[in-house]
């Protein structure tokens, strides 16, 4: 329900009910009850939606029928209809001061998430669609209602001798989040372009996060390295393993999992980098857990296993959509209790160079960027 329809619907119903107490109170024989003292229950509901003005109107209207109520009723200006007509004045100039209030705070949330949504895009940076000889296609999806807020990051490093890929989960979510998940983006771009392995860069990283991480803060992050056309490398800092689609398979790898960014635990619990190789054509799934954590009404979490179809459908950008929108049909009331954040790196096959490349070699590679692998049914 949008808010203006929110706040139709409280007014209408603030009204109905003070139609109803009215309606009651000129029915029934005034020795046996006077409902004058209830009239302020219209402008009480009025101002849990409606805006201060609206609900001023209603009070109003509250207090008009309060005053009119001692001619049908008999009671008119004895000291018990003063009573009355005191509290329904009185009900009604609360009910119109928390409206105000309400409506303040609720301006104030709005600026500050604005200001969170900055913050939020200046460190999850737009991906490139296309690093060396992979397509790229990103997708970040916070848990906050109505606000980019969070702690999940990706970055891309892409250089003539490096095309490396990050996505990360920091601890905590809000400014904090934010906050922390721009100290990991930073940390990965200053090591990416300057270490020889991964594992190297995973070090460096936990390194330099380690001064800045609080006894209970911490990061996990996956990190990628798909600069060999026929070879992928991946470090895993205590996170979920990546889905790698291929043509005949699919399958989510088991990768050794390294000690997560920030607790500056000793050296000796190393880094490991896993090789495994892929082929134009393939494609990886990188999340959060927010994804591989998410839950149904029964408490089940969510198959990555079987987002292969989604994966594989159509172009990059379409396969990150798919796999989002397949996550929030198995949430109850597709509302995501974690902030998910999702990369699809696509291996494209090998084209020529483009001072021999010909129209039909365009609209080959073309297709067969945006071609699924092997078309099928999305899971439900």
């Amino acid at each position: 329900m949008t808010r203006d329809r929110t706040q139709m619907f409280g007014a209408g119903l603030a009204l109905l009910v003070l139609m109803l107490l009215v309606l009651v109170d000129v029915t029934i024989p005034a020795e046996y009850a006077i409902l004058t003292a209830l009239f302020g229950l219209a402008p009480l509901i009025a101002c849990a939606v409606v805006p201060a003005g609206g609900t001023a109107v209603i009070a109003s209207l509250a207090v008009l029928a309060a005053a009119l109520s001692g001619s049908w009723n008999d009671t008119f200006g004895t000291p018990q209809e003063n009573v009355r007509l005191i509290n329904v004045v009185l009900v009604s100039a609360a009910a119109v001061t928390i409206a105000a209030v309400r409506v303040h705070r609720e301006n104030r949330f709005v600026q500050v998430s604005q200001i969170a949504e900055v913050a939020q895009r200046a460190v999850m940076p737009v991906l490139p669609e296309r690093a060396g000889h992979v397509a790229i296609a990103a997708r970040y999806q916070s848990a906050a209602q109505g606000a980019l807020v969070g702690g999940d990051l990706y970055d891309c490093y892409h250089a003539d001798e490096h095309v490396r890929i990050l996505v990360g989960d920091v601890r905590g979510k809000g400014i904090t989040g934010v906050e922390q998940a721009a100290r990991v983006t930073r940390a990965f771009r200053q090591s990416a372009p300057l270490r020889a392995t991964l594992a190297e860069v995973a070090e460096e990283m936990d390194n330099y996060l380690a001064g800045f991480f609080g006894d209970e803060e911490f990061a996990t992050a996956l990190l990628v390295d798909v600069s060999d056309p026929g070879m992928l490398r991946l470090v895993s800092a205590g996170h979920p393993g990546p889905q790698l689609v291929c043509s005949s398979e699919a399958r989510v790898l088991d990768l050794p999992i390294g000690r997560v960014f920030g607790l500056g635990l000793p050296a000796a619990d190393s880094y490991v980098e896993t090789r495994v190789p892929w082929s134009p054509g393939d494609r990886l799934l990188l999340y959060t857990d927010g994804l591989s954590e998410a839950r149904d009404s029964q408490g089940d979490f969510f198959p990555v296993e079987s987002l292969d179809a989604a994966v594989r459908l159509g172009s990059v950008e379409r396969a990150v959509e798919q796999v989002v929108a397949a996550v929030r049909r198995y949430v109850p009331g597709g509302r995501l209790e974690d902030d998910l954040a999702v990369v699809v790196i696509g291996h494209l096959p090998e084209i020529a160079s483009d001072s021999g490349r010909g129209a039909g070699d365009v609209a080959s590679r073309v297709a067969q960027e945006h071609e699924p692998l092997n078309p099928s049914p999305l899971p439900i």
